[in-house]
Formats: structure tokens, sequence, C-alpha cells
């Protein structure tokens, strides 16, 4: 017991060592100029046969969508376990993680919508099935949020802790969505040989990079807030 103790103490360093290095503040910023100059200056703007300035927005909303499910991951992965360690820095990790993911799931469909109001000449379309379960995604940790909200700290946070994990079928079903079933629009980007959607996959993955360095900084901010509101109910109590 006491190995496994010091196993997941020496994670748990690990990770705030590598939230907070100088290599995710400052790579996040470099990349971030890198991606913004690739795209403004030397991103085609047709895509789908569409020669438009708003064709660049897919350069985040790709990036976002996968990122969304790498923090929603988070949560899933803090929610089991919390609830085998009932270690606090789980119960942080899985709520930082599901308020980033939702936040990211939202700029996802924002950007789509956008995106898909001059490509597809719609800003919304029931129909296609990666939008209709990418939705219930959002509208389900929508709920993780609300419920997490609702428990006291300590006392029944277990709920918040199953429901989280529970959610999370709902993240690889989205994501394979438009290969088990046809899509209308979401033709898949990645390891399809016949995509027509144009995109340069340099300006893409730098993009990506930016965009994963800076939600690994926002889980370091989220979580640190974490401890210090507990800090804050601590002694809040002693005084009592």
């Amino acid at each position: 017991m006491r190995t496994l103790s010091r196993r997941l103490g020496t994670l748990i360093a690990l990770f705030h060592r590598i939230m907070w290095s100088r290599f995710v503040r400052w790579g996040a910023f470099v990349l971030g100029l890198t991606s913004l100059t690739l795209i403004f200056g030397f991103a085609s703007r047709t895509m789908y046969g569409i020669d438009h300035g708003i064709n660049l927005i897919a350069y985040w909303h790709i990036p976002l969508a996968f990122l969304t499910a790498g923090a929603l991951s988070a949560t899933f992965v803090g929610s089991v376990l919390y609830l085998k360690y009932e270690g606090r820095f789980w119960n942080r990790l899985a709520h930082s993680g599901g308020e980033i993911g939702f936040l990211f799931a939202t700029l996802t469909l924002v950007t789509g919508s956008l995106w898909g109001r001059v490509v597809w000449n719609s800003w919304w379309e029931w129909s296609d099935v990666r939008l209709v379960t990418f939705l219930m995604v959002w509208f389900i940790y929508a709920g993780y949020l609300v419920v997490y909200a609702s428990t006291e700290r300590g006392a029944d946070e277990r709920f918040a802790a199953v429901y989280g994990t529970v959610a999370f079928i709902t993240v690889p079903i989205t994501y394979t969505a438009g290969r088990l079933w046809t899509p209308t629009f979401h033709e898949p980007t990645v390891a399809n040989p016949d995509v027509s959607a144009n995109i340069d996959p340099l300006t893409l993955g730098i993009s990506l990079l930016a965009l994963g360095l800076l939600y690994i900084y926002l889980m370091a901010i989220r979580i640190r807030l974490h401890e210090l509101e507990d800090k804050v109910v601590l002694k809040k109590e002693e005084v009592a």
C-alpha cells in the first residue's frame, strides 16, 4: 500500500512538473504565433471548391474537436482514479478536464457552425451524425458540470466521479460516428486519402500542437485554482 501511494505521489508530481514547465508556456506561445503565420500567410482559402476566408477556421475547428476528446479523457481518468484511490488531485483533474473540455466543445460547435454556413450553406444539419452525436456530448458534459457543482467537498463527490466515468462512453461514439455511419458533411480528415477538404497537414499539425500546449497550461491553472479553493475551505473550517 505504501509503495502504491509513493508511485501515485510520483505520478502527481510528474503531472505538476509537466503542466508548469517553461516548455509548455513558451511552446504554446511560439507555436501559436507560428500557427497564425502559416494560417494567414500560406494556407489556402479554398476548400470543398469554395474560395472564402472562413475556410481558415478549419485549422482551429479540427484541433479543438480533437482536444475536446483529450480533455474529456482526463475527466474519465481522473474520475476512475478518484473512485479507486479518493485522492484530491484526481478529483481536481477530472473537474478541470470537464470544464476545459466543455469550453472546447462549445468552441468546436461555434466554429463549425460558422464554417458550415459558408461551405454547406447551413448553420446546422440534423441529418449529420457527427453533429448530432457531438451535441449529445455537449449536453452530457454540461450535466456533469451541474452535478459536480451541486456536490459538497468530501461528501458526495463520488456521484460526479461516477457520472464522469459513465459519460465518457459518448466520446468515442461521436469520434467514430463518421466511419460507423455515412456522414452528411463530416468526412474523416485523418487517415482518409480521399478527403476533399484541401487542408495543409503541416499547418494543421502545428495548430494542434499549439492548442494542445495551451490546453495543458489551462489545466495547470485550473488545478491550481482548485488547490487554492481547498486551502480556503480548510482555513475556514479551522477558524470555525
